[in-house]
C-alpha cells in the first residue's frame, strides 16, 4: 500500500479507532469481549454481568478468500437488552434519523408474527461521532435520550428506547478530568497519546485493546481493507458536496471491482461500499 493512503487510515503506525470498520473488528469480533465490556460499562455507568458478540458475523479471516462481513456493531448484555454501537468519522447531515432509525431496526428485528408485544427487549443504540453536530453544539460530550412527557417532564414513557451519542470533539478540554469513560475516548482518538499509554498501565481492557488494535494494524488485508472503507468515504462526501451522484456511484463500483477481483465477499463489499448486494452481484458477473 502506498504511503499516502497509509497516512489516511493510521496514525503513528497504529490503524485509526474512529473509522468505523476499525472500530467494528476491533470491539465487535468474538474474542473482544473483556475490553468491550469494560468499554460498555464505562459508557452506560454500570456493571455488565454478561456480554455476548455472537449476534455479529465474523469479522475478518486469515486468508484474503475466506468469507468476510463487516456491519454494525451490537451487543447482547445481561440476556435481556441489545446495544447497538455506530461509529461515524464522516459528517452526516441526517445523522439523527440514522440512528432512529438503527434502534428501530434492532429493537424490532427478533419479533415474529403473533409474538407478544412485551418480549420487545431494551434496545441502546450508542452513536459515537467525530464532528460537531449543530443541534447538540451546546450539550456535553455524552448525552442520554428518552422519551419523555412533554409538559412536566418527569415521566419516561418506556425504559426500552435510549439513545447515547458521545461526541469526541468536545473532550479534549477534559484532558485533566479523571472520568474512566475519557480513557477509553482518548484511546479511540490517539491510542499512542500520554494519556492513553499511562492509563494502560493500570488497565487490563484498556491495555488488551491497543495490544488487538496494534496486530490489527500489521494485518495488511485490515490495511487494505481500511483504506478501501476511507477510499468509499471520501468520495461519497465529495460527491454528496458536488451534488454529483454518478460519480460517486462509479467510484462505488471501481472499489468494489477491487474487492470482488481479491474474492472478498458481498456483504462485506456492501458494507464497505454502501452498494446494494444485487448491484455487486451484476458486477460479479461481468
Amino acid at each position: 500500500m502506498q504511503i499516502e493512503q497509509t497516512n489516511e487510515i493510521k496514525e503513528k503506525g497504529m490503524l485509526k479507532p474512529t473509522l468505523d470498520v476499525v472500530f467494528q473488528v476491533l470491539f465487535g469480533e468474538v474474542g473482544s469481549e473483556e475490553f468491550t465490556k469494560d468499554f460498555l460499562e464505562k459508557i452506560l455507568k454500570r456493571k455488565i454481568t454478561q456480554l455476548d458478540l455472537s449476534k455479529n458475523p465474523i469479522l475478518r479471516r486469515e486468508k484474503i478468500n475466506d468469507k468476510m462481513g463487516i456491519l454494525d456493531m451490537i451487543a447482547r448484555i445481561n440476556n435481556d437488552e441489545n446495544v447497538h454501537i455506530e461509529m461515524q468519522c464522516a459528517k452526516q447531515d441526517e445523522i439523527k434519523d440514522r440512528i432512529l432509525y438503527y434502534w428501530s431496526r434492532v429493537y424490532s428485528r427478533d419479533i415474529k408474527k403473533g409474538d407478544e408485544y412485551g418480549n420487545l427487549e431494551k434496545t441502546i443504540s450508542i452513536l459515537i461521532v467525530d464532528f460537531e453536530t449543530e443541534e447538540l453544539q451546546d450539550l456535553e460530550y455524552h448525552t442520554v435520550w428518552k422519551i419523555i412527557e412533554d409538559k412536566y417532564r418527569k415521566t419516561i414513557l418506556t425504559d426500552k428506547l435510549e439513545i447515547r451519542i458521545i461526541n469526541l470533539t468536545k473532550i479534549q478540554e477534559l484532558a485533566k478530568e479523571e472520568e474512566e469513560l475519557l480513557d477509553w475516548l482518548f484511546f479511540l482518538i490517539n491510542p499512542k497519546c500520554e494519556r492513553v499509554e499511562e492509563k494502560m498501565k493500570k488497565s487490563k481492557p484498556l491495555k488488551n485493546a491497543y495490544n488487538k488494535l496494534s496486530e490489527m494494524s500489521n494485518d495488511e488485508q485490515m490495511e487494505q481493507i481500511a483504506w478501501w472503507r476511507y477510499k468509499a468515504i471520501l468520495e461519497e462526501n465529495t460527491a454528496r458536496n458536488n451534488g454529483y451522484k454518478k460519480g460517486q456511484e462509479d467510484t462505488k463500483e471501481q472499489i468494489a471491482t477491487e474487492m470482488i477481483k481479491l474474492k472478498i465477499d458481498i456483504e462485506t463489499i456492501s458494507k464497505v461500499t454502501g452498494l446494494s448486494k444485487e448491484t455487486i452481484s451484476k458486477l460479479k458477473g461481468k
